[in-house]
């Protein structure tokens, strides 16, 4: 059980959880997911932290198989720019490692914004906090649970 999980479960908000067999030599953690599950690209997401310019972090949730526009990151988060976390960072500030990181259940809530495609999915899958583990749920109730705002974040 990892903490993301744990939220969405005492948050009592209805998921599934898909599990495969982590592959340490994947390139990508993201498309080993949509490979090794079957699922349609679109739908997997990544969860990337960034840092703002003016020091705060914040994260953005993208597909996996589109690239996060910063400058649009940096616009829906209110701010001059944005980039990449280090990943020392990331993980101290989520409690996840990178390929595990979720939006869910991380150690510090963060500013979280979305990208606007995933209001048109019926499912959406995120990390649920380890490699080799998604959780599956409805798009509104990822939104709910990490008090996201959507914005359009793909280049």
């Amino acid at each position: 059980m990892t903490p993301a999980i744990l939220a969405l479960e005492r948050a009592g908000v209805t998921h599934r959880t898909l599990d495969y067999e982590h592959d340490p030599a994947a390139p990508a953690y993201g498309t080993e997911a949509v490979e090794a599950l079957g699922l349609g690209p679109a739908a997997v997401h990544k969860t990337l932290v960034v840092v703002l310019a003016d020091g705060r972090h914040a994260v953005a949730v993208v597909p996996v198989a589109a690239q996060l526009d910063l400058k649009a990151c940096a616009r829906a988060l209110g701010a001059k720019r944005a980039s990449l976390a280090e990943v020392a960072d990331a993980e101290r500030l989520t409690g996840y490692v990178v390929g595990g990181i979720s939006p869910l259940g991380q150690r510090r809530r963060l500013p979280t914004v979305v990208d606007e495609g995933i209001m048109a999915l019926d499912e959406v899958f995120v990390s649920a906090g380890r490699r080799g583990l998604e959780v599956a749920l409805a798009p509104d109730a990822l939104l709910a649970a990490v008090d996201a705002t959507t914005a359009p974040l793909t280049a």
